[in-house]
């Protein structure tokens, strides 16, 4: 890695694994709506992530929380909204989603918690 990357990916060299921690950190939590729950049939899962987050650090963190296998990693940003809140101009957050498309055959069970 070069000296003048910056954020969580160059602190961790390549192939080190994520702690337990670091998982639940770049996984905050699964999108549950009409459509992320229709992706579910085509084996794919919906999930809000850390807005630094990589795609080869998702897939690290779904494979190790989930013991599932990924395939593949989309992930977009959504840019927050201006809204007013009593009067005055404020800023929703930017939110990061990834859909995780898993291998055939294999899924994640959400209505159960994570042990």
């Amino acid at each position: 890695m070069s000296e003048t990357t910056t954020g969580v990916a160059a602190a961790r060299p390549r192939g080190a694994r994520l702690s337990r921690e670091a998982m639940y950190t770049i996984i905050r939590a699964p999108v549950i709506t009409e459509k992320a729950t229709a992706l579910g049939e085509k084996h794919t899962m919906v999930f809000r992530v850390a807005i630094d987050a990589t795609k080869r650090e998702i897939k690290a963190a779904i494979e190790g929380l989930f013991n599932v296998q990924v395939t593949a990693v989309n992930t977009l940003v959504t840019k927050g909204k201006t809204k007013r809140f009593r009067g005055r101009p404020g800023q929703r957050s930017d939110v990061k989603k990834a859909y995780v498309t898993l291998a055939a055959g294999q899924s994640i069970d959400l209505t159960t918690g994570l042990a």
